[in-house]
């Protein structure tokens, strides 16, 4: 049997044996549940020698009181290490709290009302009030764990219910006292009645197969979570906040990552109708992306000689359940690498291709994908892609709203936010990296420009925190170069790696405004931290209900150096979403991201060994 590495993903065995422990230490009551489980992933010391002392922490919540402990088991040794109350700030929510919120609504003799005094008393039986978190706003009656409901009708039990929301209705509840704290029911905005289904539509006939076919099989090895293909070396991850996670990336032999994951992202809306301008969704934090991750289907989520990576994750009473194809991996053909004709009209071309690793989650209404791209020539990608359906309230037909447009007659689907927090734990030949600024910029016509064509560019040093806080600028080509302080390349010069942004807006919202304080970390494209274990997610461990300030923006007040240290990028990025009638009754991808590219990492091209189609493959 293959022996577990210390950066393995948690298994079904370990899971159970986990909980076994806090069974037995008498914490796991009729009350219990398990909101998060998550490995506590040892120190690179223990890594790099190959020590695996497995521990999981365990976040447990007693439904009755509210009361929230964070529980450190070994399951190596069989033995509870730790067991402390959570901080400030809720844990995530339950599967079991969003049926909860539904029964609490609907047995509301106030929600009953305000469906009566609608009109909509008959249509009570399939509609669906949507768990929703609620932010924070330090209002007195919103102590604890508290959620909010939206109401949206369906015509059945299967009929997609972001079509037919209902104006103006929100609950607020309580879940550890199981009761409606208020209901707010304003206006008399007619329920929308386009139907919103996406599924049955007949498909046409116009396209033809496209088949993608390795005979020999695909180029990549697997052992256990460990992938090498084509130079690269890496682990594969998986856990249940995060999903998807990339360990001890390496190419030709020489590290380029520590760890790379998603800890967090915020989906912030700038409408000020009162169902929407409380939303601010930390789809990581508050409701866990790996939990929610998608069993991967061949054919459609994924294309190819396939490899599927399971994944363990834990329900709401700690039992292990798995995600057969929570992860594919597969090679993918991406156009042309390089090509040069030369005088005598002779033409060299290679084709690229990239190694495909990816995961899909959905939160609510929301799908996202998750895809790292590895390229031959040492670059690395990664791609978010947003789709879904989009989250929509109702309005007058034809008219004019400043925060939210008319998709669909009468369905408003409001401005809004998805961005993404990568963290990037750099290891740029070694753990001791420095961070640069580097941008483009034109010289004055004068002496040192006497044409006025001359631009050249500029490096600035990024010493501490505080000076690395900073925001993207593609007027300036901007990118910020990880340098090695260990190794320079033949020509003398530092290696290093450059993240190329693809920006957007940062968080629009006021700084006053509690997202602001919430989700500050949102507010920069770039931040960076030198390495410490429990530094991990970018809006503190517990943004649910939390008053903010937590994560990057305590951390960084030290304003700690960042020279020739153990890096992590912070890196923020993600589409301003304005809706468009095209996006409805379901959302094509909207595509967004970053590129790590090695820069001097090599002495040259280091793909002029790939083979030539022109041979065989190539044709006039």
């Amino acid at each position: 049997m293959r022996s577990m590495h210390p950066l393995d993903p948690l298994s079904a065995g370990e899971l159970a044996a986990g909980r076994a422990i806090l069974v037995a230490e008498g914490l796991l009551t009729a009350t219990t549940r398990v909101p998060q489980v998550l490995p506590v992933e040892p120190d690179k010391a223990s890594v790099a020698a190959l020590v695996a002392d497995r521990r999981i922490q365990y976040t447990l919540l007693d439904t009755a009181t509210g009361h929230a402990r964070d529980a450190v088991v070994s399951v190596t040794k069989r033995e509870l290490l730790s067991c402390e109350d959570c901080g400030e700030g809720q844990p995530a929510y339950l599967f079991e709290e969003y049926d909860l919120a539904a029964e609490i609504t609907k047995a509301s003799p106030e929600w009953q009302a305000a469906m009566t005094r609608r009109g909509l008393a008959d249509r009570v039986e399939h509609a669906f009030c949507a768990p929703l978190a609620p932010g924070y706003f330090g209002r007195p009656d919103e102590s604890g764990r508290v959620i909010r409901s939206l109401t949206f009708l369906r015509e059945d039990e299967h009929d997609s219910p972001w079509a037919h929301p209902v104006e103006g209705l929100i609950v607020h509840i309580d879940l550890t006292g199981r009761r409606v704290l208020r209901v707010e029911d304003e206006g008399d905005v007619p329920v929308p009645p386009e139907h919103g289904r996406y599924g049955n539509v007949p498909p046409r006939t116009t396209l033809k197969p496209i088949e993608i076919t390795q005979p020999d099989g695909p180029s990549f090895t697997v052992d256990g979570s460990e992938v090498t293909w084509e130079g690269w070396r890496l682990r594969v991850g998986f856990n249940a906040r995060e999903g998807l996670t990339l360990h001890q990336v390496s190419f030709q032999d020489r590290s380029v990552l520590y760890r790379a994951s998603m800890p967090e992202m915020v989906v912030p809306y700038g409408d000020t109708a009162p169902g929407r301008f409380w939303i601010s969704y930390f789809d990581a934090g508050e409701y866990l992306l790996g939990k929610n991750g998608n069993d991967l289907r061949l054919g459609c989520d994924c294309l190819g000689v396939i490899h599927y990576f399971p994944a363990f994750v834990a329900d709401d009473h700690g039992h292990p359940v798995e995600i057969p194809r929570a992860i594919c991996l597969h090679e993918e053909d991406y156009g042309i690498l390089w090509k040069h004709t030369d005088l005598d009209g002779n033409a060299e071309v290679r084709r690229s291709r990239r190694l495909v690793i990816s995961s899909i989650s959905t939160i609510g209404n929301y799908d996202y994908g998750f895809f790292w791209y590895l390229y031959l020539d040492g670059t690395i990608e990664l791609e978010a892609k947003a789709t879904g359906i989009v989250f929509a309230g109702a309005g007058h037909p034809g008219s004019a709203h400043r925060h939210a447009n008319e998709i669909a007659p009468g369905l408003f689907a409001p401005v809004h936010q998805h961005l993404f927090c990568a963290r990037l734990d750099v290891a740029i030949d070694g753990d001791r990296n420095s961070l640069y600024e580097i941008d483009v910029e034109g010289v004055p016509t004068g002496e040192q420009n006497p044409h006025g064509n001359a631009f050249t560019w500029r490096e600035t040093p990024l010493r501490t925190e505080q000076e690395a806080q900073r925001h993207a600028d593609p007027a300036k080509a901007r990118v910020w170069e990880i340098r090695s302080a260990d190794r320079t390349n033949r020509l003398g010069v530092p290696t290093a790696y450059q993240l190329v942004p693809k920006p957007s807006a940062t968080l629009m919202a006021q700084p006053e405004s509690t997202v602001h304080q919430r989700a500050t970390f949102a507010t920069r494209h770039l931040w960076a931290t030198p390495y410490r274990a429990d530094e991990r997610f970018p809006a503190g461990d517990r943004p649910n209900a939390h008053p903010g300030g937590a994560g990057l923006p305590a951390w960084t007040a030290a304003n700690r150096d960042l020279v020739d240290t153990d890096l992590v990028l912070w890196h923020v990025f993600g589409p301003t979403h304005i809706p468009r009638p095209e996006d409805w009754p379901v959302m094509p991808v909207d595509y967004s991201g970053f590129t790590l590219r090695p820069y001097g990492f090599c002495d040259r091209n280091p793909v002029l060994d790939l083979p030539s189609g022109t041979a065989s493959h190539c044709r006039p």
